[in-house]
């Protein structure tokens, strides 16, 4: 039995001249949270949908749970839940009433999955307001509700936080991390908001223009994000030669004239500072700086932010 939940071999997506999605080969480890972060039209949804055999791959494989998908659809599917784009809700109709009609789809027939459903997102069960008068948060908990309602072992959660407020965004973030912290889901969730993925996630694959550009946990990426003390004085390369000579480190850069980052983070600080000053430097700013993670996408995508 494979470790993954979900592995992709050379997944590849061309429409005409066109490739949206280019040998992708990604590993989403059982009751963990893997965040696929990129930009808009980076090809996120072409690989959710062709996880969920919703269009065919070009070239390359997918396997769920250890089978490959194509061929096994009617065992691995009904043990999949996923959210991809807005679902097709009756506006006139409350959302226990649209739960019941999807739920006779599926072949559901006990009431308890509807309303654990329900309750799992906080939205009352039999209530009497309709679809239409939710707000965009509360119509995206019951997209989640949806996706869960048949107790799947994987969710697969294509932008679930996108359009949302700030208020919104935290509800949907809280019961997501609650989905694997507590009832042992797999989640693979797709994102262009680098902040809640890494709030969310516990992997992260990087995808630009259809190619996958890193995958690693977030603990490994936060590692490889760069901690230096910065700088601000009357004349660097002076700063540069006491830091060599004083404190005989060369694990630094020069900026521009009045700015230098030291790479060493533990060194003290105010010790830096206090000879720089006794030797007739004037210091206007010394503080500790780490790269964020749009600091990162910039540099593994060479190029501008995600947003």
């Amino acid at each position: 039995m494979s470790d993954y939940m979900i592995e992709t071999h050379n997944l590849t997506k061309k429409y005409g001249d066109q490739t949206s999605v280019s040998d992708l080969n990604i590993h989403v480890k059982k009751g963990r949270i893997y965040g696929l972060l990129g930009r808009n039209g980076a090809g996120k949804t072409t690989t959710m949908k062709m996880l969920l055999g919703l269009t065919a791959p070009t070239s390359g494989g997918v396997k769920i749970f250890g089978k490959p998908v194509y061929g096994n659809e009617k065992k691995i599917l009904p043990r999949v839940g996923s959210l991809i784009e807005s679902p097709g809700f009756y506006p006139n109709l409350t959302a226990t009433e649209n739960l019941k009609i999807f739920a006779m789809l599926r072949g559901i027939k006990d009431p308890r999955y509807i309303k654990s459903a329900l309750e799992l997102v906080n939205l009352p069960y039999q209530d009497k307001k309709l679809y239409s008068q939710y707000s965009l948060g509360m119509k995206q908990r019951l997209a989640i509700a949806l996706a869960v309602m048949h107790d799947p072992e994987l969710l697969v959660l294509d932008e679930p936080i996108n359009g949302l407020d700030p208020i919104g965004i935290a509800e949907v973030r809280s019961f997501i991390r609650e989905l694997c912290d507590v009832r042992g889901k797999t989640i693979l969730i797709s994102s262009h908001i680098l902040s809640e993925i890494s709030l969310l996630a516990d992997d992260i694959g990087i995808i630009d223009h259809g190619r996958l550009l890193e995958e690693e946990s977030l603990a490994e990426l936060e590692q490889k994000n760069r901690h230096y003390i910065h700088f601000t004085v009357s004349d660097s390369k002076q700063a540069a030669n006491l830091l060599k000579t004083v404190f005989q480190t060369r694990i630094f850069e020069i900026t521009d004239k009045n700015n230098i980052q030291l790479m060493e983070v533990n060194l003290p600080i105010a010790s830096i500072t206090r000879c720089f000053v006794e030797n007739g430097l004037e210091v206007s700013e010394a503080h500790l700086c780490e790269d964020t993670l749009e600091d990162y996408f910039k540099k593994v995508t060479g190029g501008e932010g995600i947003a």
